[in-house]
């Protein structure tokens, strides 16, 4: 059942299954929407399960954020849903960004079970090729409008950033890219070893977004973690192996079924 709810200044759209005590929030990845995990949110459900699977703000149908959103305003965004809907002990799923939320809600929340699917969270290491690019744009900002004007020259560093940056920075509003510019930044390492609910962890090895090195920092840190990968799967890995995924998730989140 497709339903909305306005939280801070942002109507959440979101889809509804099942009934239950027992609640499962489904959280997606950047440039993605609720039907992008919907494999994952299906895996989830069963008697007395109600799942909720999100279009997280700025996403789908989902409206934008009024201000330049970090981790911290979409997690608090995600623990204001839970309140209003009166949720205990929420199970969470989040792939990419979404692990994001997962992680940062995880870190300061009861929560029964967490599943985090090649999720970001830590901060990538960073290429010569990428410094030397940043430092470009920052120069560029710096002397463009003494030469071109402060409008023009916002028009051309903005042009830089779509044509050097990623399929998901190009397609964004301007307003996303400078939320994607800062969540992309925030290191939530230090988050992990304050994780206290069991964690399964979902992977693709031939992921190069969050490589399998996030992986194996996340279940070393994360207190109770364990890792699942699979060879050959890239990034959406859960669509790449969607009978195996739903098979792990459903084993983990019904471990007596």
């Amino acid at each position: 059942m497709e339903q909305t709810i306005d939280i801070d200044g942002v109507t959440l759209r979101y889809d509804t299954e099942g009934s239950g005590p027992r609640a499962v929030i489904v959280m997606h990845g950047w440039g993605c929407k609720a039907s992008t995990v919907a494999l994952l949110a299906q895996a989830a459900g069963g008697a007395g399960t109600t799942v909720y699977n999100l279009d997280l703000p700025g996403f789908g149908a989902s409206t934008e954020p009024a201000d330049v959103w970090g981790v911290e305003r979409y997690t608090a965004c995600i623990e204001e849903f839970v309140r209003r809907h009166g949720i205990e002990r929420p199970s969470l799923i989040g792939h990419s960004f979404g692990g994001r939320i997962g992680i940062l809600y995880a870190s300061r929340n009861v929560v029964d079970k967490l599943i985090l699917v090649d999720s970001a969270g830590i901060k990538p290491r960073r290429s010569l090729k990428y410094y030397v690019k940043v430092y470009s744009f920052k120069t560029a900002k710096r002397i463009l409008p003494l030469l071109v004007g402060r409008r023009k020259a916002e028009e051309i560093v903005e042009r830089m950033r779509g044509k050097a940056g990623s399929s998901d920075y190009a397609g964004a509003s301007p307003k996303m890219r400078a939320i994607m510019s800062r969540v992309v930044n925030e290191d939530l390492t230090d988050r992990l070893p304050l994780i206290k609910a069991p964690t399964l962890l979902i992977w693709g090895e031939k992921d190069t977004a969050t490589p399998m090195r996030d992986a194996r920092t996340m279940e070393r840190l994360i207190p109770d973690a364990g890792l699942v990968s699979y060879p050959e799967a890239g990034h959406y890995s859960f669509l790449d192996r969607p009978g195996q995924t739903q098979a792990v998730i459903r084993s983990f989140l019904n471990p007596d079924k």
